[in-house]
């Protein structure tokens, strides 16, 4: 079942990588930080996003389900 994510990492994305999070809306929130908002097939691709951030040192704030509309 696909579920709505967001995820909010220290500080701003490249151009270059948040045009890679295809099916994503990445912007830019007050405090430093950005928040990633997308849908996630199952829990490994959800690991897969994470564990891609921490290869690049992009610290995760936080990792949140967000409710259906």
């Amino acid at each position: 079942m696909v579920q709505t994510f967001e995820v909010i990492v220290r500080g701003r994305l490249s151009a270059e990588l948040a045009g890679a999070l295809d099916g994503f809306t990445v912007g830019l929130r007050d405090g430093g930080v950005t928040s990633i908002v997308g849908p996630v097939i199952d829990q490994p691709r959800l690991l897969a996003l994470l564990g891609a951030f921490d290869d690049l040192h992009i610290e995760v704030i936080s990792v949140n389900p967000v409710a259906d509309r």
